[in-house]
């Protein structure tokens, strides 16, 4: 008996994923639970299970492909135990051909996990060529013409089209307003670097966003409407009672933002840590559907990339996001005198929909307050 298995409903909205590598291939014999694919939606990269046991007749779908949710993705043999025949009334499978393809083409199939029995060559004689491969996997920039001269068109896919697509919901759904001012973070760059033995011992790396972090939920106790969402249909505004943060990392698909939960109940080291997992998670691609969502704000370090002032987007549903730049030496006026400091500088963006700008501008102001005086921190922390 066949088995037409389909893309299931992955939950979260999610309607479509691209398929990033098969785990098995056309006649494996398989087992209930096993994991056959993965499959990258615009959340994370989700390990797809095998909901029968028996033998693999046919992919239907190749490595790269767009897949939507209830399109079949293979067929599988589930006659008698174990499935060993692939037979059915229209005979067995057929041997593949000799597949046409140079050396060098061969590795650089073999190096992006693209089976080359499945492409279709368009090379001298049905060859295989370079293009082939890297066609499949979806890395082709297509080159062609428009009035002006040679143009490259690169698909949107992936965690590219998810960014593409929560950016525009942002846009479209809140009253941006971008305010910005300046930390002197002496005083907290001192205590870092003090403290960084300690978190080696541990195996930790002693980053500045665990202090970010706290101080800016010390910042939202005093200003909770800036912890929220709006529900547009109800039109109210969601007040979170806990403080789920967001930090947007950088990797090479693209900017994902894991949620570090409970800021308010953890301490530096072990914000530290977690942010440490997490982006290590975030670049491998492994990161649950679970650890990119619930966020009440949102953090992005774009200083660690050298950038200094932006106009930071709102990580929706949420109403506030606070940009950190780079931080650097400047001359500062402190008591009376002129000093050579380490100043922060600071984007803070907020729907003025939920807030005023005054209230956004204390809100900056008690953030940097718990910057400057990083005692203050530990004094108020639970």
């Amino acid at each position: 008996m066949r088995y037409e298995f389909k893309l299931p409903d992955l939950g979260e909205g999610i309607t479509e994923g691209e398929i990033v590598k098969w785990r098995v291939k056309e006649g494996d014999s398989i087992d209930e639970h096993q994991v056959i694919l993965d499959i990258e939606t615009d959340k994370a990269v989700v390990e797809v299970p095998s909901p029968r046991k028996g033998r693999v007749v046919r992919l239907n779908k190749q490595e790269g492909d767009v897949v939507e949710v209830g399109e079949t993705l293979l067929t599988i043999d589930v006659t008698g135990p174990g499935a060993e025949e692939s037979v059915s009334i229209v005979g067995t499978l057929p041997e593949k051909e000799e597949v046409l393809a140079t050396p060098r083409v061969r590795s650089l199939a073999k190096k992006l996990g693209v089976d080359i029995t499945r492409i279709h060559g368009t090379g001298p004689g049905g060859s295989i060529t370079e293009e082939d491969v890297r066609g499949a996997v979806g890395e082709v920039k297509k080159e062609t013409e428009d009035r002006y001269g040679t143009v490259e068109r690169v698909p949107i896919k992936g965690v590219r089209k998810s960014i593409a697509r929560n950016l525009l919901m942002s846009l479209r759904t809140a009253a941006f307003v971008t305010g910005m001012d300046d930390a002197d973070i002496t005083e907290l760059w001192h205590l870092r670097e003090k403290e960084k033995k300690v978190a080696g011992e541990r195996n930790i790396r002693l980053t500045f966003l665990p202090f970010f972090m706290k101080a800016v939920h010390h910042a939202l106790t005093y200003h909770p409407m800036l912890n929220s969402s709006v529900d547009e249909e109800r039109e109210e505004i969601v007040v979170k009672k806990y403080y789920n943060i967001g930090v947007a990392v950088d990797t090479p698909d693209g900017l994902m933002v894991p949620v570090v939960r409970d800021v308010d109940k953890k301490t530096i080291l072990e914000l530290a840590e977690e942010l440490q997992t997490l982006s290590t998670k975030a670049r491998q691609r492994k990161l649950s559907l679970d650890e990119l969502k619930g966020s009440s704000f949102t953090i992005s370090n774009f200083g660690s990339f050298g950038g200094i002032y932006a106009t930071p987007i709102i990580n929706y549903p949420d109403v506030a996001i606070l940009g950190t730049g780079k931080i650097r030496e400047r001359p500062w006026v402190r008591d009376g005198r002129i000093e050579i400091r380490k100043i922060l500088p600071l984007s803070f963006t907020f729907d003025h929909r939920v807030v005023d700008g005054a209230e956004a501008a204390e809100f900056l102001t008690k953030v940097i307050s718990y910057l400057e005086d990083p005692g203050k921190l530990f004094i108020e922390s639970y």
